[in-house]
């Protein structure tokens, strides 16, 4: 069964991939290209299949091609798979990032966002706000002409990038020097006269297949508006464990990481101390650190839609500016 469910979902992928009527000469072929050789009857009787359960129709000589059934049982199937996605891609970026403290060199982790440039400049003021007040992660960002990659992220003609470095970043500064991190949830946390209370709102990191502050910058949940003008809002962050022993440590590279535009941790916990409302597990302490998409999140209060991505990929450290030169960098695109 498992096998058969295995072959009837690489079908599936294969006619969305597609994008048209598929025969199954054409279907054997993809499929054996991808390492999964199924004969071009082995396909019909699939197809057969897969025609009663109206997933597929017949389009003639052409093949056939999916439902809209069909392309709704693949979106779910992919949902179901990336379950876990998150976490596993966390810890790939914090092994792969190259960053070195000391010389300053080497690629950090970058969330992406795809706005137009004079929606970027109207937003430019209140955007640097948000790092002004220190509820964005670290000082620095980056802006990604048209036609540039980042990650599997291509921006596109009318676009700019704005790349804002991702919190996963100190996961491989604090692994590069000996401390391992555990990345538990990404939530939302109180702010109350510009200080930080507790954590409202969360998602536990391997039960989720979409980031975090994606989902609540999107649902309009956040309040970066009312953090930027009296110091009450709702902003995203994250919380981490790390070894109780290490903490010494872990204070000592925040200082340094700050110092270079890095800076992100609200809050690091004691040893049976709680941080913002939670306690971290037996034999770690906890630490809160800020959201790196916090920024883009005001153009979405103010209802602009804007694609954004969380740990989009890798950009090299040197490529990052400070905040206050967004305005200036930004006229050479209007």
């Amino acid at each position: 069964m498992h096998k058969a469910e295995r072959n009837r979902q690489a079908i599936l992928n294969a006619l969305r991939r597609a994008a048209g009527p598929v025969t199954s000469a054409d279907l054997a072929g993809m499929l054996a290209d991808a390492g999964l050789p199924l004969s071009e009857r082995t396909i019909r009787l699939y197809f057969a299949q897969l025609d009663a359960e109206a997933l597929t129709e017949p389009r003639g000589r052409r093949g056939r091609a999916l439902t809209a059934k069909g392309e709704n049982e693949v979106r779910i199937a992919e949902v179901i798979d990336r379950v876990s996605y998150l976490s596993a891609r966390i810890d790939m970026m914090t092994y792969g990032m190259t960053f070195d403290l000391h010389s300053r060199c080497g690629q950090v982790v970058v969330n992406t966002s795809l706005v137009a440039p004079r929606q970027l400049a109207a937003a430019a003021p209140r955007i640097c706000k948000v790092f002004a007040d220190g509820y964005a992660m670290g000082t620095l960002l980056a802006l990604i002409p048209p036609g540039q990659t980042i990650g599997d992220i291509t921006v596109p003609h009318d676009k700019l990038g704005l790349c804002t470095v991702c919190s996963i970043t100190l996961n491989g500064v604090l692994l590069k020097h000996g401390v391992p991190t555990v990345s538990r949830f990404g939530g939302l946390v109180e702010l109350r006269d510009g200080h930080p209370t507790r954590f409202v709102e969360m998602i536990h990191y391997d039960a989720t297949s979409i980031d975090p502050l994606e989902v609540f910058i999107r649902s309009g949940l956040t309040d970066y508006h009312g953090a930027i003008r009296d110091g009450n809002g709702l902003i995203g962050a994250s919380f981490r464990e790390v070894p109780e022993n290490s903490r010494e440590r872990v204070v000592q590279l925040a200082a340094q990481l700050k110092a270079i535009g890095l800076g992100a941790f609200l809050q690091i916990g004691m040893p049976g101390q709680s941080v913002l409302g939670v306690h971290a597990s037996h034999g770690r302490i906890g630490a809160a650190v800020i959201g790196g998409l916090n920024p883009i999140a005001i153009l979405e209060e103010s209802g602009h839609r804007v694609q954004s991505r969380a740990i989009a990929g890798l950009l090299e450290y040197n490529r990052l500016i400070p905040y206050d030169m967004l305005a200036r960098n930004l006229k050479q695109f209007l």
